[in-house]
């Protein structure tokens, strides 16, 4: 059963960068995902990646600034994410799930099981 640590998050401000990552336990032949969710809303698919690497989907609100990407040998997931704004302000978190579909699905919270505790981002203007 997948295992999921959150780190990296921190305040910056408009325009500035973080790195979010994952240590991901169990989790070499599943695919990952990364969602966010500000007070009061729903909880926002970010971005996911295939169990090899090679797949990757983008949410239209942040292609573009924001990009996922692994690391199969040390299980990491990370989230890059650049040109911050206050809107990107959540607490994001790293989901895994066993299949690898369409970005419907892939950035649907619903369709992801094992989730992790999350790590807040709060950008200042």
């Amino acid at each position: 059963q997948p295992q999921l640590v959150e780190s990296g998050g921190g305040s910056v401000q408009t325009g500035g960068s973080l790195r979010l990552s994952c240590l991901a336990s169990g989790t070499t032949l599943h695919s990952m995902a990364w969602f966010r969710q500000a007070p009061g809303s729903d909880r926002e698919g970010v971005a996911a990646i295939s169990p090899g690497g090679i797949a990757k989907f983008h949410a239209e609100s942040i292609k573009g600034r924001f990009t996922i990407s692994r690391d199969l040998y040390k299980n990491m997931i990370y989230l890059d994410m650049d040109n911050l704004t206050p809107a990107d302000t959540a607490m994001y978190y790293c989901a895994a799930r066993d299949m690898w579909t369409t970005i419907d699905i892939m950035l649907n919270p619903q369709k992801y099981p094992w989730w992790g505790q999350g790590t807040q981002v709060t950008v200042s203007s």
